[in-house]
């Protein structure tokens, strides 16, 4: 993970407004995951890998979470997921992918998952 990129000024803009304009499901998980509120582990929102940002990402501990809204079962969206997905593991970390209803009426079990695979990739 030590290849993570550095966002440059337009990167960081763009991080910037993605967080200021996030879902309801993202504001609801992101209350659960910042300030090191899950199992002491720092939480990063629209954090850049590569070429794209990852919705939550850990990077001590090599995870990203991302949010899928309805859009992304579309089968030109499935192929675009599939390629992100597999360029942020070429960078070392491993995805884990939750619906947006998932992770606003499961909530606690998204938590449950989540906390599961940090106790593992810790």
């Amino acid at each position: 993970m030590d290849d993570v990129e550095l966002p440059h000024p337009g990167r960081k803009r763009a991080s910037r407004s993605l967080r200021r304009f996030s879902t309801d499901a993202e504001r609801a998980l992101w209350c659960r995951l910042r300030d090191r509120r899950l199992a002491g582990c720092k939480f990063r929102r629209q954090h850049p890998i590569g070429p794209y940002f990852a919705d939550f990402a850990c990077v001590e501990a090599g995870l990203v979470i991302e949010l899928d809204g309805g859009q992304h079962g579309c089968p030109g969206n499935a192929d675009y997921d599939a390629r992100r997905t597999a360029d942020m593991r070429a960078h070392g970390f491993h995805v884990l992918r939750f619906t947006n209803r998932e992770a606003l009426l499961q909530l606690d079990d998204v938590m449950a998952v989540i906390l599961r695979l940090l106790s593992v990739r810790s």
